[in-house]
């Protein structure tokens, strides 16, 4: 299936039925009184974020929603019935947005999160209820008012621990098959990706994280060039990413830190908070060079790009130094966890230590 991230569709919530205008009418019962009942109320559009729904293609089919009508009221105080809730699935991680206006309307991180979108329309009132000390027998009504309609904007961001971050080519989606079950595709022409891939990584027994890999970045890609720019919103929730570079030794130490500069360029370009998450350097593809030369070439690189954080060599093909990184990385985003997890906790009186840091494991590894 084509991954769709982006969709709008119009909702319409249903009408209320209208109030009824009726007098009681019995045999020996000489006065009877109005008993016109009120109309249903209508039923409401919701979006329900559902697990097992990873796109939003089915969007690109059908496009307008509208929930049931509420029926009209009756006699003997009969109240109309009121008209079905209509709940859409889309898949944990949709935005959703009020298109005219570019609203924020809600953010289903979560199966089972539910977003009213449309509220459905009151019953009208029978003549029943207008009936007073001075109006024995009216005859007013009021019609079911109209449900409410919008026009909407879905955005899916994925939801991932870490996100694989670089070049076309440098090996992402390589990774991301050799760490995971994940299977993206892999070729050996650029923007082989060309949609993010979500993998899960299992490390033991209920350890695990989830991986991101999206379409690899160009110069420019901030303004628009290559496919990457499209996806990087993708990358927003993670809580790590792994700059993947393609560090085969027939590659100068000075093009490859040139190329990691670019990246890092156009991540700050076009976010500060993204550009402000944890990255961790990861150089592929050393099963081309001798293992004696790895690490030294791993720090050349790190010191040419002027890397101050975690770097790590790799290589994608032969999985070398790939359990190294994801045990660092399990480590990492169980040390965040259990911060997170204590800063929840209400203050006590030895709430004025300062936190543990959570930064990743610094120095190369081969």
């Amino acid at each position: 299936m084509k991954f769709v991230d982006e969709a709008d569709i119009r909702v319409e919530a249903g009408r209320g039925g209208d109030g009824t205008v009726s007098f009681r009418r019995e045999k020996y019962i000489p006065k009877g009184g109005p008993d016109g009942g009120d109309g249903g109320g209508g039923g409401s559009v919701y979006l329900v974020a559902k697990e097992g729904v990873n796109t939003l293609a089915d969007f690109r089919v059908q496009r307008r929603f509208k929930a049931e009508s509420g029926q009209p009221g009756g006699g003997r105080n009969m109240t109309g019935a009121s008209g079905a809730d209509l709940f859409i699935p889309v898949p944990v991680g949709t935005e959703v947005f009020d298109f005219d206006t570019g609203e924020m309307l809600g953010d289903l991180v979560a199966p089972g999160d539910r977003l009213l979108v449309a509220r459905g329309g009151r019953g009208g009132r029978g003549n029943t209820s207008f009936k007073s000390s001075v109006n024995r027998a009216p005859r007013q009504f009021t019609r079911g008012e109209p449900g409410e309609a919008r026009h909407l904007k879905l955005a899916l961001k994925v939801l991932a621990d870490v996100g694989l971050l670089g070049a076309p080519n440098a090996g992402k989606s390589t990774l991301t098959r050799a760490v995971s079950a994940a299977r993206p595709k892999v070729a050996d022409y650029p923007f082989t990706t060309l949609h993010p891939h979500l993998g899960v990584v299992r490390v033991g027994i209920e350890r695990s994280f989830v991986i991101a890999d999206i379409p690899g970045l160009i110069e420019g890609a901030a303004e628009g060039a290559g496919l990457g720019i499209r996806f990087l919103k993708h990358l927003e929730r993670t809580r790590l990413l792994w700059h993947v570079v393609d560090a085969n030794p027939d590659r100068p130490d000075d093009e490859i830190a040139a190329e990691i500069r670019t990246i890092v360029a156009e991540l700050e370009r076009y976010s500060t908070e993204l550009a402000a998450l944890p990255r961790w350097l990861v150089l592929n593809k050393l099963d081309l060079m001798p293992a004696d030369e790895r690490d030294a070439h791993v720090g050349r690189v790190a010191e040419a790009c002027g890397w101050s954080g975690p770097a790590y060599g790799i290589s994608a093909l032969t999985g070398e130094g790939i359990e190294t990184l994801v045990r660092d990385t399990m480590r990492f985003l169980e040390r965040l966890r259990e911060a997170e997890s204590e800063a929840s906790v209400p203050a006590s009186a030895d709430s004025d230590r300062p936190p543990t840091e959570t930064g990743g494991r610094s120095g190369h590894r081969a």
